[in-house]
């Protein structure tokens, strides 16, 4: 494959492990926003040192942007999805409604926003 295809340069970063999962996280957030300790939460599984990567690689595409308020301890770091990031999300829409078309019978899932989903 080329190494100047676009897909090929975006599926770099994009299908890292936790990436997607991080973004729509992030979308189900008031206002597409969410702390650091909220997505730890939400992705239990994730360790802070892979969450803490792949948000500043999020965030140096432009995808995110972070915000620190540091006037209270501890220290509130909060990631809003850009513009960029939200268009992610029909992306991420298009993988799921792909996925229960031919892959995975979840009909719940199908029935739902992903911003509402809470699974």
């Amino acid at each position: 494959m080329d190494e100047n295809c676009t897909v090929n340069l975006t599926v770099k970063y994009l299908t890292k492990k936790w990436t997607l999962l991080i973004i729509l996280e992030i979308y189900k957030g008031e206002n597409s926003t969410r702390r650091f300790s909220e997505l730890k939460d939400r992705l239990d599984e994730i360790t802070p040192k892979i969450l803490s990567e792949r948000l500043t690689e999020l965030e140096a595409e432009g995808i995110v942007k972070k915000t620190v308020d540091a006037s209270k301890v501890p220290i509130i770091s909060k990631y809003t999805l850009t513009e960029s990031g939200l268009e992610l999300i029909d992306v991420i829409r298009g993988i799921k409604y792909w996925a229960l078309k031919w892959k995975i019978d979840n009909i719940p899932c199908g029935n739902q926003e992903c911003k509402n989903c809470r699974l």
